[in-house]
C-alpha cells in the first residue's frame, strides 16, 4: 500500500560515464556484449600497491560538456556527475526555463566524493602552506559538489544536495528524489550518483579492509559476482544520472517515458563497519519494504539487478536474502551482477545499474554475469556469460553499502 502520496515518478532520462561506455547506448551495448572495463590502474604509480587494477574511464574529454574553466576547477566525479547530467537532460527533452526553475530540484549521491582533490589539496598544505591552496577549494571538496555545479550549469532552483550512503548512493539518491516528487516538493530531480575512487589513497584503504580483488595478473575476470572463486571487487569510477518526473507533467509536455520508479526501501544494519549482517536481515527488508511501497507481490518481480560486488559476505547474504524474500519464485528470476564487467562504481554504481534495469525493461535482455563460472547457488538463475530474453514488467535494483547501508528500488513498465 502506498504511504507517500498519490504522485507517480517517471523517468525520461537517463546518462551514463562508466568504465565501459560514455553514453546509455554504448554502455548497454558494452554489458550485452559481455565487455570488461577492468584493467590495470593507469592514472598513478602502483607500484607499492597490493592491488593494480581497477575500471578506470578512458577517453572521456570534460570540455564536450562545460567550459576549461569550470573542468579545472571541480574533482573529476563532478565532471563525471555533470556529463551525466547533461546526457539525462537532453535525453528526457526537459526545459528548464523562468517558468520552472523552481519546481526542478537536484540530488547526487557519492560514496567518496571529491577524493582526489582532497588528497592532492593535503599534499599541497604539507609541502607549501595554505596560502598555496585555490580559493575555490573549499567549495570543491564538498560532497555536495556535484549537485551545486549541475544546478548552477543548468539553472535548477529547487532543492538540491549529495545523499552519501557508501555503495547505495545512487540508489539512495533516486529513492529520496522519488520522495520529493511524490510528496510535491518538486515536478523533477535530475538524479543519480558519481564517483572516481581510483586514488592511491582509496585503493590502498580500500585493499587494507580486505575488500579488493588481488586478481592483477587477469584483471577481466577479477569481478566475478556470485563465482566462488572470487576474492574481492574491483574499485571502478563514473557516474549514472536520470531525470526523474512527476508523471502527469511528463505527460503533460510529451517527454519520453521509460519507465516509472514505484517503490523505495532503505534500511540499516547496524551491525559492522564493512560486513554485511550475516543473515542479510536489513536486505531483506529493504527489499520487502520496496515490494510493499510499490504494492507489487514478490511472485511478479521478473528480473533483479544485484548489488552482487564479487565479495564473499555480500554475494552470499545477498544470494540468501534473494531466497528468503522471493521464495519459490527465487529460482524463476534472472538475477544479472553488471560489476562483473563494470567494476564496483561505488556511489555511481546503484544509479548506473538502475539505467541497466531501466535498459532490460525497454528491451526484455538481461545483461550477463560474466566470470560466474562456479555459482554460489546454483539453483538461482545469475544470468551466467550470456544475456538472455525475458518478458519483463516490474524489476528490482538492490544497492548494500559498507556500514550497513541498504537502498532498493522498483521499476515497472510505465502505463498510462
Amino acid at each position: 500500500m502506498r504511504t507517500y502520496g498519490q504522485r507517480r515518478v517517471v523517468i525520461t532520462g537517463q546518462g551514463v560515464i562508466s568504465p565501459v561506455g560514455l553514453s546509455v547506448q554504448n554502455f548497454w551495448d558494452a554489458l550485452l556484449a559481455g565487455r570488461s572495463g577492468v584493467g590495470p590502474i593507469t592514472s598513478f604509480d602502483t607500484t607499492d600497491l597490493p592491488v593494480k587494477i581497477a575500471g578506470e574511464v578512458t577517453g572521456f574529454d570534460p570540455l564536450e560538456y562545460m567550459p576549461r574553466t569550470v573542468s579545472r576547477r571541480i574533482d573529476k566525479y563532478a565532471q563525471f556527475a555533470v556529463a551525466a547530467a547533461m546526457q539525462a537532460i537532453e535525453d528526457s527533452k526537459l526545459v528548464i526555463d523562468d517558468a520552472n526553475t523552481h519546481r526542478v530540484g537536484v540530488l547526487i549521491g557519492s560514496g567518496y566524493g571529491p577524493t582526489a582533490l582532497v588528497q592532492s589539496g593535503t599534499l599541497t598544505l604539507d609541502e607549501r602552506g595554505h596560502r598555496a591552496l585555490a580559493p575555490w577549494l573549499s567549495a570543491a571538496t564538498s560532497i555536495d559538489c556535484a549537485a551545486g555545479e549541475i544546478a548552477l550549469k543548468v539553472g535548477a532552483t529547487g532543492p538540491s544536495g549529495a545523499v552519501s550512503t557508501a555503495c547505495a548512493s545512487g540508489t539512495s539518491a533516486v529513492g529520496e528524489a522519488m520522495r520529493m516528487i511524490q510528496r510535491g516538493d518538486v515536478d523533477a530531480v535530475i538524479a543519480g550518483g558519481a564517483d572516481n575512487s581510483i586514488t592511491s589513497f582509496d585503493i590502498g584503504s580500500t585493499a587494507m579492509s580486505r575488500a579488493l580483488s588481488r586478481r592483477n595478473d587477469d584483471p577481466q575476470r577479477a569481478s566475478r559476482p556470485f563465482d566462488k572463486d572470487r576474492d574481492g571487487f574491483v574499485m571502478a569510477a563514473g557516474a549514472g544520472v536520470l531525470v526523474l518526473e512527476d508523471a502527469r507533467s511528463a505527460e503533460r509536455r510529451g517527454a519520453p517515458i521509460l519507465a516509472e520508479v514505484v517503490g523505495y526501501g532503505a534500511t540499516s544494519d547496524a551491525y559492522h563497519p564493512t560486513a554485511p549482517h550475516p543473515e542479510g536481515l536489513g536486505a531483506r527488508r529493504a527489499m520487502q519494504l520496496a515490494l510493499d511501497d510499490a504494492s507489487v507481490a514478490a511472485s511478479e518481480i521478473d528480473h533483479i539487478n544485484a548489488h552482487g560486488t564479487s565479495t564473499v559476505l555480500n554475494d552470499r547474504t545477498e544470494a540468501a536474502a534473494i531466497r528468503r524474500v522471493f521464495g519459490d519464485h527465487a529460482p524463476n528470476i534472472p538475477i544479472t551482477g553488471v560489476k562483473s564487467m563494470t567494476g564496483h562504481m561505488i556511489g555511481a554504481a546503484g544509479a548506473v545499474e538502475l539505467i541497466a534495469t531501466v535498459q532490460a525493461l525497454l528491451t526484455g535482455i538481461v545483461p550477463p554475469t560474466i566470470n560466474c563460472d562456479d555459482p554460489e547457488d546454483a539453483g538461482l538463475n545469475f544470468v551466467p556469460h550470456r544475456p538472455q530474453e525475458h518478458d519483463i514488467r516490474v524489476a528490482m535494483s538492490n544497492s548494500f553499502g559498507f556500514a550497513g547501508h541498504n537502498a532498493t528500488l522498483v521499476v515497472r513498465r510505465f502505463e498510462h
